[in-house]
């Protein structure tokens, strides 16, 4: 008996050392598993600045620069070329045209054309590399041709100056969504990151959804504030997107979208594309950059004052030593997928996406998230969360593909109704 019981615990032993020394089953094959998922549904992410930053950076110079490979080595590193992009599997952009908040209505259209024009000169340099779209069913032809379909967003709502032929001229260029405002409060809607004047959307507000449901064209609703979400939410015929934001209950800045909102955005149908900004993803961050900010303000404010005003070198030689003192915290991958799954849980799994404005945060980027290769390592840490593939397509692509065609279909269900004129932007809501 104490033989046989003998042989039983070597045996045992004998099991357990295999298991041991076996790699885990499942850590083998989540590459495997990203490259059938990406391969089946194109990989969208709703918000790259790299037109803006080629454009601010390089000037006409773009037009020939090489886009190809090699950006990650400038002194200002890109975050962006199409060899990194085809290494992160992207199957489709929606390229923001930015141009600033601060610029007369006139001179933000004028940069904003300028701006599409450098999207249609990618597609146009690179035909092997990307194609314009304007469709769900775009995306997906162009993404089984083995191209990156490109999409185009205008972040602003100063950019149409009030002008809904504007607005209707955008949309005839290809942009495929309008963000109602951006750093400021506008004539029609309050900004997130300014002092409300509104209430959220005025009438003129309303209109402009109104109009961008007829067309097809996406609702923006990142850089808004909440007040403005909501009217946006209760007018919008067509689901929402918020291209670049985040999960407030995680982090308390107004970019992002509290508990409240992300309910009703399940209810409109819409969907949440995560940011990778650095403020927006850590709390802690957000405040070491607040505290940073003021200590730079402390050192040299001119005109005005600044302990080291008008001596440039010392005043960065003393914020240096401030640094030093005070690391900026660290901010990894993993935040960002506890965004995504915080999104997930409150408004479901078909709400969330991924909007990493990469090339619009001056490479303030978490860590393992540096630059476009990185899409199929976020999606591995959430297959390593216990994501089925199905739910990592819907994030990767499947739920804003959705928002598309459903955004499609609203409008052709509009397809009787003139275009709108444009009044006079209201100032108070009606």
């Amino acid at each position: 008996m104490a033989a046989k019981f003998a042989r039983s615990i070597r045996t045992l032993a004998s099991i357990t050392a295999l298991i041991a020394a076996a790699p885990p089953v499942h850590a083998q094959n989540y590459e495997e598993r990203v490259a059938r998922v990406l391969k089946a549904t194109p990989l969208i992410d709703g918000h790259n600045d790299w037109p803006e930053a080629l454009r601010e950076r390089e000037g006409e110079g773009l037009w020939t620069l090489d886009l190809r490979s090699g950006l990650a080595g400038k002194p200002v590193p890109y975050n962006t070329d199409i060899e990194r992009l085809r290494r992160g599997r992207v199957g489709g952009q929606f390229w923001s045209v930015y141009v600033s908040a601060n610029l007369p209505g006139l001179e933000q259209v004028k940069q904003t054309l300028e701006q599409i024009d450098v999207v249609h000169g990618l597609a146009a340099r690179y035909p092997d590399d990307f194609a314009l779209a304007r469709t769900a069913d775009d995306v997906r032809r162009i993404h089984a041709a083995g191209k990156i379909a490109s999409l185009i967003g205008v972040e602003g709502g100063g950019q149409i100056d009030g002008s809904l032929s504007v607005l209707r001229t955008y949309h005839d260029l290809g942009a495929g969504y309008l963000t109602l405002s951006h750093s400021r409060t506008i004539a029609w809607a309050d900004s997130a990151t300014d002092n409300p004047k509104h209430d959220g959307l005025t009438a003129f507000g309303e209109t402009v959804v109104h109009e961008l449901n007829r067309l097809g064209m996406l609702v923006d609703l990142s850089h808004v504030s909440e007040a403005t979400m909501k009217d946006a939410l209760r007018v919008s015929r067509a689901p929402v997107i918020y291209s670049h934001s985040n999960a407030r209950a995680l982090n308390d800045h107004p970019r992002n979208v509290s508990d409240e909102v992300l309910k009703l955005v399940a209810a409109n149908g819409g969907v949440v594309m995560v940011n990778y900004a650095n403020s927006y993803v850590s709390d802690a961050y957000r405040r070491w950059s607040a505290d940073a900010a003021a200590e730079r303000t402390r050192l040299n404010a001119p005109p005005f004052g600044g302990l080291y005003i008008g001596q440039p070198d010392k005043a960065e030689a003393a914020f240096a030593a401030w640094e030093r003192k005070h690391p900026a915290p660290k901010v990894t991958l993993s935040q960002v997928a506890d965004h995504i799954e915080h999104i997930a849980r409150v408004a479901g799994v078909d709400h969330v996406g991924l909007g990493s404005d990469y090339d619009g945060v001056s490479n303030t980027l978490p860590q393992g998230l540096s630059d476009v290769t990185t899409y199929p390592a976020l999606l591995a840490e959430l297959m390593r969360r216990g994501w089925s593939d199905a739910d990592v397509a819907k994030l990767a692509g499947e739920n804003v593909l959705r928002v598309m065609a459903t955004a499609e279909k609203v409008a052709a269900s509009m397809e009787g109704e003139p275009p709108i004129g444009t009044p006079a932007p209201a100032a108070t809501k009606q």
